[in-house]
């Protein structure tokens, strides 16, 4: 789809999996506010290990029922619908790292829609 190829912005979201909001998962709170913001595509994946904002290092343990596991959202979009997205999810992330990156998309497929 052209109308997402070229110059665009990478908003990466460093929480962690027991991270609340509002009663529900944070990642899926994010999720559904960057659907509601009209954001072009996000993902939230799930790290094997990592060390949390309090130098703690979270680990899969087979062990352990509750897992606190690092979990990282991206978002890709134009800079204007980021800064949207961003000024809504600011109360949000209460703690975490944000980060913004400059990307270029060179390709984007999709069977339903074609080459728009």
């Amino acid at each position: 789809m052209k109308r997402y190829i070229g110059k665009r912005k990478e908003l990466k979201i460093y929480i962690s999996s027991e991270d609340i909001y509002n009663g529900k998962p944070l990642f899926e709170a994010l999720l559904f506010l960057a659907k509601d913001k009209g954001i072009a595509g996000a993902t939230v994946v799930k790290a094997v290990a990592g060390i949390g904002v309090h130098s703690d290092i979270h680990t899969f343990n087979v062990w352990t029922l509750k897992q606190n596991m690092p979990l990282v959202i991206s978002i890709i979009d134009t800079y204007d619908n980021i800064k949207i997205f961003l000024e809504a999810s600011t109360d949000m992330i209460t703690e975490g790292l944000v980060t913004i990156s400059d990307i270029e998309v060179i390709q984007y497929n999709h069977p339903k829609f074609g080459d728009i």
